[in-house]
């Protein structure tokens, strides 16, 4: 395929989702014309960063290209704490490695970030590459705490600059198919969504401390959070636990059915928000996250909740076969899915191309389906979504306002549960909780250096 022809299927596959809301001002740093590669660099090497840079095969020998299988890509610098992983990724492209992300942001030459760094580096890596003129692709979520967000959106606006959240649901065909069925009305008048995220981990660990390798930054690794000692059992995906530098499975992976829930039916920020649960299936276990939750969210006209549980694994995550064919997941089952109860029909929606289906009463005794529509995973769609949008300066599919505001929900939720279910009043405009408690966990402590300034 020539490149011409290349970049304008890829333009065409965006959707154009984004088109007209808002278009930015400044040009990315290199001043990117149609004719030129757009420069990036990969910010942060473990197993989503890899894949998101170099692609990955599906069982059915599926492709899901890497940014750097794009023609009109060139990656410049692959950064990351640790030297081997740095390296490692570098190896397949001719790239440079960086050990500190400073390297990358101040080299002019650099036009774009893909920010897969571990939740808690998030918002300060995004920010400081808006501060440094560089488009961002951001992995989700977006924060690790509900301030956070807020100061990433002020950055994107405050700097011109293209920041997309790696929510790639909002680019995916069928979805934006699901709702324009939601909003021709079909559905009918919709008064509760229901949201999953039931897996098979059980979050169930003691932390080691050992000996910290060659080559690893400990220190910079940890960030913002408070110092420790080295420990291979939180380097090794054990954070996702530890509220430190996140808040669990809600925050790392529901966060992607919590926005493509909230984008369908059309909600932004809640008036009031509790959630309740525990740790049930191992109390001793090191993990401070619950294993068990049930958030509520209040829209006034409409309930929207979020069901968890880390133990249950009979339920199945849509699984690569069903993400790239003409298949539904086994609803009663799946461990990701969406229930949306209009007074017309029920309709239920799968993530990364789980499709979606739409049911009536069911007639003897049989499902009565209405509409079945299938999907395919988006992750090339969203990546090329973000590459034409630093070309076009348009607001990307899942702009970073957007992955802020699904973010929110799951601080919204984690608060409460560490306030032992309190209600918070949410304001419907900020999005920040009204509840002087709550304020605690809605900003958190930063260690210096690594720290987000009031004024971005």
């Amino acid at each position: 395929m020539k490149r011409r022809e290349f970049m304008k299927k890829g333009m065409q596959t965006s959707l154009g989702i984004g088109v007209g809301l808002t278009i930015l001002g400044s040009k990315s740093a290199a001043d990117t014309s149609a004719n030129e590669k757009i420069n990036i660099a990969l910010i942060g090497c473990g197993g989503r960063g890899v894949a998101l840079l170099h692609g990955f095969n599906y069982p059915n020998n599926t492709r899901i290209t890497g940014f750097q299988e794009f023609p009109d890509v060139n990656v410049l610098y692959c950064c990351d704490v640790q030297k081997s992983r740095g390296e490692k990724a570098a190896a397949p492209t001719n790239a440079k490695y960086a050990a500190d992300m400073r390297t990358v942001l101040d080299d002019p030459k650099v036009d774009a970030v893909v920010n897969a760094l571990p939740d808690h580096w998030h918002a300060i890596g995004a920010i400081r590459a808006c501060q440094a003129k560089k488009d961002v692709y951001t992995e989700k979520p977006a924060s690790q705490s509900g301030w956070e967000g807020q100061k990433m959106v002020e950055a994107a606006r405050k700097y011109e600059r293209i920041v997309q959240h790696g929510t790639q649901n909002r680019s995916a065909e069928y979805n934006l198919e699901a709702k324009k069925y939601i909003e021709s009305g079909k559905l009918g008048n919709i008064h509760l969504c229901r949201v999953f995220n039931q897996k098979r981990e059980m979050n169930s660990f003691k932390i080691k401390n050992d000996v910290k390798p060659d080559g690893l930054d400990w220190s910079a690794w940890l960030g913002p959070a408070k110092d420790r000692p080295y420990s291979s059992t939180i380097l090794n995906r054990n954070w996702h636990e530890l509220w430190d530098f996140s808040s669990g499975d809600v925050l790392n992976d529901g966060v992607h059915q919590i926005d493509l829930a909230r984008w369908l039916i059309g909600k932004e920020f809640p008036k009031s928000a509790y959630a309740v649960g525990g740790r049930y299936t191992d109390p001793d276990s090191d993990a401070q996250t619950p294993d068990t939750l049930i958030a509520s969210y209040d829209y006034g006209d409409l309930l929207f909740t979020v069901e968890e549980t880390l133990y249950t694994n009979y339920m199945l995550k849509i699984d690569g076969l069903v993400r790239q064919s003409d298949m539904f997941p086994y609803w009663m089952q799946c461990a990701t899915r969406i229930e949306i109860y209009g007074t017309k029909g029920l309709m239920i929606v799968g993530r990364h191309g789980g499709g979606w289906e739409v049911f009536d009463r069911p007639k003897d005794r049989k499902p009565n389906v209405k509409k079945s529509v299938y999907g395919r995973f988006p992750d090339v769609e969203h990546k090329r979504n973000f590459l034409d949008c630093i070309r076009s300066r348009k607001l990307p599919n899942a702009d970073i306002e957007t992955g802020h505001r699904s973010t929110a929900l799951v601080h919204y939720s984690t608060i409460s549960y560490r306030l032992g279910g309190v209600k918070l009043d949410i304001d419907t405009k900020t999005g920040t909780p009204k509840n002087p408690e709550a304020a605690q966990f809605w900003k958190r402590d930063y260690r210096e250096p690594y720290i987000i300034p009031d004024e971005v």
